[in-house]
């Protein structure tokens, strides 16, 4: 695993981690969920680089990346969407399979809509695909957004403590508890790497030290409201360009509803939507292996240019036939 760092227009760096050969081009890009970073699925995306180049981004106010993040101005994912566009700009033109998480997930869906040229497919996990409505409320009422605002997940993030005595404690405070309680290991520990750091300042051996999260509660909050987004126009983009796409779903707490599943397949029948389950949003977490098979596949057809069968297991006699001779 290695760091990687690029500086963006808007000023900052757009930070992230790595695998594979660094001199092959990337082969796919995968993008986190709202308050995680990249880190948290390295031990997914590990095996990955094995056979291919793979990268995780940190987006703006999450991981080490240190665009600026100001909670007030963030009104929809676009800003997340054309920071990920600038980065393969320069980084994959040639474009790479694309995955995401939860909002990773719809972030990635998002670019392939405005730049397909950069995506040879998408691998989406419970991305956050709400229904037509909510989005044309947020688009002609803005006001709406204040109500979404303050939903579960918008509230709880704002109330999320901030500060930490030490590394343990914080993985103390998590382990086990909430939606952190069905994780595998070692994907909280993965997380709390990238996910709160020092700010002390004093010796390292100091019994008094302060951790902090990186990504700030009223960010993760405004994440959360930020819901003036178009991931409906940008499946239709998709489906335009014939960009594959599959969809893994868990099979309880999803954030895509049964009737948006339904519209989903509706508009798209090629889209392939799989439920995994016993795994509910935090799949990736409960599941690795579905989520790393589904990339694997798509790495080996798009990006390798291998037919399915010849990605499948093949089974050859040790024994050649005999001719039989008349």
């Amino acid at each position: 695993m290695r760091r990687i760092k690029s500086e963006l227009k808007a000023g900052g760096e757009l930070v992230g981690i790595e695998f594979g050969d660094p001199i092959k081009p990337y082969a796919a890009v995968w993008l986190h969920a709202t308050g995680f970073n990249a880190m948290t699925y390295q031990s997914l995306l590990a095996p990955l680089g094995l056979r291919a180049r793979i990268a995780a981004l940190d987006m703006r106010g999450h991981g080490r990346t240190t665009l600026a993040a100001k909670p007030r101005s963030l009104k929809s994912w676009s800003r997340f969407r054309d920071d990920v566009i600038e980065w393969l700009e320069k980084e994959a033109p040639h474009g790479v399979v694309l995955g995401g998480h939860s909002m990773g997930g719809c972030v990635a869906l998002m670019v392939a809509g405005k730049r397909p040229d950069l995506v040879k497919g998408l691998v989406l996990v419970d991305p956050v695909i709400l229904s037509r409505k909510v989005y044309f409320w947020n688009h002609v009422f803005p006001p709406v957004s204040m109500l979404i605002a303050r939903n579960g997940m918008a509230k709880r993030a704002r109330k999320r403590k901030p500060v930490f005595k030490s590394f343990r404690d914080a993985l103390d405070s998590y382990t086990g508890r909430g939606a952190f309680s069905s994780w595998r290991e070692p994907f909280l520990a993965d997380y709390l790497l990238d996910g709160i750091d020092r700010v002390d300042h004093d010796e390292a051996a100091n019994a008094e030290q302060e951790w902090r999260l990186l990504c700030e509660p009223k960010w993760e909050a405004a994440t959360f409201a930020a819901q003036r987004n178009r991931p409906w126009g940008a499946m239709r983009k998709v489906r335009k360009k014939k960009i594959p796409i599959t969809i893994l779903r868990p099979n309880s707490d999803s954030v895509i509803s049964g009737k948006v599943r339904a519209q989903l397949i509706q508009m798209y029948p090629n889209l392939m939507m799989k439920q995994v389950r016993g795994t509910s949003h935090f799949l990736p977490m409960e599941a690795p292996y579905e989520v790393r098979d589904q990339l694997s596949a798509f790495i080996a057809r798009l990006v390798e240019g291998f037919t399915v069968e010849e990605d499948g297991p093949v089974s050859r006699s040790l024994y050649a036939r005999r001719r039989r001779v008349s």
